[in-house]
């Protein structure tokens, strides 16, 4: 997976159309970014802006953002029913894919002090970015609104997290931080009854509801505060409403942290508290985009409870995940458009081709895609077939014992097929880098040095593809192995094929190491190439050989 990261930062503007398309063209303008969300609102005043992409990118669009509102915002002016405190009021970092909270607490804070040098105003942190625990809550920090800047500004305590202490009365103190991925989610019932709804909302949601005595009178602690009795799930707040629309009741609900309580855990306690009431979940809906995560952990969740192996090709995963939730129920669910991950993961031109397409591909006077290649695709085979093996022996009689450990190797399978597969675009992508290099300018000495090392640096890396390709076609043989032993004996002969195609990708990758190694200058390197594909090939015969023995002593 890519490194993702999302940022939603909200500006104090919803009504001027020009303002708001000027910010949004500011986002769209960086490269590795894309804004999937402009969502304005007249009375608040305020428009939500949902953009994704590469940590680095999305944080040079938020400050190129924050420099527009700067130029076309005037907060002295501004009225709304929402909070707010500055023309960019919030801007929350949030994770998606490959990145951790803590990568985005850094991320946040080198945002706003990014934004506090170049526009020279002052910037807090909220939430996990937060220095303290005072500053943690956005609401905490923004009591008293833009009004009350000026004022606060001038108490130490308020001293701001980055920048000067200073009062700009045209754009005010943003606030930048990190936090979970929020999903808007709504449970269908078979109802049209909005207070049957609410009430599996209170039973549910985190805050609860207020607890009442035998009389039906709220129940108060010792300063006279209502006393709340907490619902099921962490991390999730709800609510019950009736859509004229849908003709249905739902359970409408912001799960702030998937990580907390998961996708399905909602769902599946929604539907317990739906059946007490006598009613019946008949689906869900994503209100936006979401991580693929939380998708993957309900699919397997629901795989696992039919007793079938979760180490089956992702989008299978996914499909399960929607047809178990509902997903679909209100509207087609497509993953490539609700799914934010898949909004950059693109399938490489040659693993995209039909398989006629790609042979005839390999066999025309084009020079790549070549053997290394190949060999790729041969080691992502002899993963998938690894995988299939294993998943023909989850749920069979007779292997119980056998079940959890497969089904992990079938999902370490999947995943080894999956990188092998990046791997026949890589290795031709190498090749075509040091064939770019040799087609550089040489009139010059500079250009002469120039071309050199990028030369040098594409042969490396040409050798450097197909290394990593032989080592990854060994594990593929190393599963062959372990399904030979443990696995369906019915599937033998699909085991030692594996390792056979495993065997073959880890020489075929080896030869093309060898071809370009006589390219690269530098002899520490290729010592080293040569000495890692020399282990390579003979580990790769003795464990295929093994596993064919085992294979062949089934038919015996």
């Amino acid at each position: 997976m890519a490194r993702l990261v999302e940022c939603v930062p909200n500006f104090s503007e919803g009504r001027n159309r020009a303002v708001i398309d000027a910010i949004a063209d500011a986002i769209k303008g960086v490269a590795d970014v894309k804004l999937l969300d402009v969502d304005p609102g007249a009375d608040t005043n305020r428009t939500v802006f949902t953009f994704v992409g590469s940590p680095a990118a999305v944080s040079d669009a938020a400050l190129k953002a924050a420099r527009k509102a700067y130029e076309l915002i005037d907060m002295a002016k501004h009225h709304g029913a929402h909070p707010r405190m500055a023309a960019m009021d919030v801007c929350p970092i949030v994770p998606v894919s490959e990145v951790t909270m803590d990568e985005c607490v850094e991320i946040s804070r080198d945002l706003g002090r990014r934004i506090a040098d170049d526009l020279q105003l002052p910037v807090y942190f909220y939430e996990y970015a937060a220095t303290s625990e005072a500053r943690r809550s956005l609401a905490n920090i923004r009591t008293g609104e833009y009004e009350a800047l000026e004022r606060k500004l001038q108490d130490p305590a308020w001293a701001p997290d980055a920048g000067p202490a200073r009062f700009d009365p045209k754009f005010g103190a943003p606030v930048v931080g990190a936090r979970e991925f929020l999903i808007a989610y709504n449970v269908n019932l078979n109802t049209r009854d909005r207070k049957l709804a609410n009430e599996i909302a209170l039973n549910i949601r985190e805050n609860g509801r207020v607890a009442r005595d035998a009389a039906g009178q709220p129940i108060l602690d010792e300063h006279g505060r209502q006393v709340k009795r907490p619902g099921r799930l962490k991390a999730v707040r709800a609510i019950g409403w009736y859509i004229e629309q849908y003709r249905q009741a739902q359970v409408s609900i912001n799960l702030i942290n998937y990580k907390t309580t998961p996708l399905h855990v909602v769902f599946e306690t929604a539907r317990e508290e739906a059946e007490k009431l006598g009613l019946i979940v008949t689906g869900s809906e994503l209100v936006g985009l979401m991580p693929l995560q939380p998708l993957l952990d309900a699919g397997k969740f629901y795989l696992h409870k039919q007793g079938k192996s979760t180490g089956v090709p992702e989008r299978e995963i996914i499909e399960t995940a929607v047809r178990s939730l509902g997903l679909d129920q209100l509207a087609p669910f497509d993953p490539d458009k609700k799914v934010i991950d898949y909004q950059f993961r693109a399938r490489g031109p040659l693993v995209s081709m039909a398989v006629d397409r790609f042979v005839d591909e390999v066999s025309s006077e084009s020079p790549a895609p070549g053997g290394g290649s190949v060999a790729a695709l041969a080691g992502s085979l002899a993963a998938g077939l690894a995988a299939m093996v294993a998943n023909l022996t989850v749920g069979k009689k007779g292997y119980d014992a056998a079940w959890a450990e497969l089904a992990a190797l079938a999902e370490r399978g999947q995943a080894l097929k999956d990188r092998l597969l990046r791997a026949v675009d890589e290795d031709t992508e190498a090749f075509n880098a040091a064939m770019a290099a040799m087609r550089m300018p040489k009139g010059t000495p500079e250009e002469q040095a120039a071309r050199d090392e990028a030369l040098e640096a594409g042969y490396q890396l040409a050798a450097r593809v197909p290394l990593a390709t032989a080592a990854l076609c060994l594990e593929a043989i190393d599963l062959a192995g372990l399904v030979a032993a443990k696995g369906n004996r019915n599937s033998a002969s699909d085991a030692g094929v594996a390792a056979l195609m495993g065997r073959a990708g880890v020489e075929g990758a080896v030869l093309n190491v060898l071809i370009n190694l006589g390219s690269v200058k530098d002899d520490a390197f290729k010592a080293a190439c040569r000495t890692e594909t020399d282990d390579l090939a003979r580990e790769a015969h003795g464990r295929a050989d093994a596993v064919l023995a085992r294979v062949r002593s089934t038919f015996a």
